[in-house]
């Protein structure tokens, strides 16, 4: 299976699904066939916030376009803020889209579990990862919090570059949410990976786009 990436958005977000992958395929004992095309993230950010849907759809298109001219067989958005618009895209797709938000659900419902807390942009967060993980109730933090994150999290996504400054935020937030009753915290953004970890974070975190990475991997 030739896999198809629209990265760029941000850049530690692609290189994360992009070591991340490298890995599986060598533990699976797989050559990994992958194709990588770059999307800007101050665009798609502008589109996320004038929740424009048609203009990044379009965006998504024309690149997946080329990533099937390339010979791959099935395409993934990077950004977990890029899923906004993931259903219209799929609609208009020339490649299967491999739908992290359906992937996140499913597992979610697995565990059993019923109330999470999520940090990553506003949008995601004040529409619990876009309103796809029902029946599970998400908690999104509350007054201040909420644009505190949204900024610390668009600083990260920008820049790549994790700062102790934006692990603080990310942390009291994650904190504020599990004493509201969240069992854990969705990393709502692919670039959280690269400031918080399972093993070291006070608080339990649910990878989001690892596990979107290892349903990629059952097509390796």
């Amino acid at each position: 299976m030739h896999i198809g990436l629209i990265g760029g958005i941000g850049p530690a977000a692609t290189d994360f699904y992009y070591r991340k992958l490298i890995g599986a395929a060598s533990a699976l004992k797989k050559d990994l066939e992958l194709t990588i095309v770059h999307a800007d993230t101050s665009t798609l950010l502008a589109n996320l916030i004038g929740n424009n849907e048609a203009a990044q759809c379009a965006i998504y298109a024309k690149l997946t376009d080329r990533l099937a001219a390339a010979g791959a067989q099935n395409v993934v958005v990077t950004s977990i803020a890029g899923h906004f618009c993931i259903d219209r895209f799929a609609e208009i797709s020339a490649l299967p889209v491999i739908d992290l938000t359906s992937v996140l659900s499913s597992w979610l419902q697995e565990k059993g579990m019923r109330t999470v807390g999520i940090l990553g942009t506003e949008t995601v967060m004040s529409s619990g990862m876009y309103g796809k993980l029902a029946p599970v109730d998400v908690l999104a933090p509350k007054d201040n919090g909420l644009q505190n994150v949204h900024e610390a999290y668009i600083t990260l996504a920008r820049s790549g570059q994790p700062t102790d400054v934006l692990r603080k935020v990310f942390l009291e937030a994650g904190k504020a949410l599990i004493s509201d009753g969240a069992e854990a915290v969705l990393l709502g953004g692919t670039d959280l990976n690269a400031i918080m970890d399972a093993e070291t974070s006070p608080f339990p975190i649910v990878d989001c786009a690892s596990i979107h990475i290892e349903e990629i991997a059952r097509f390796i």
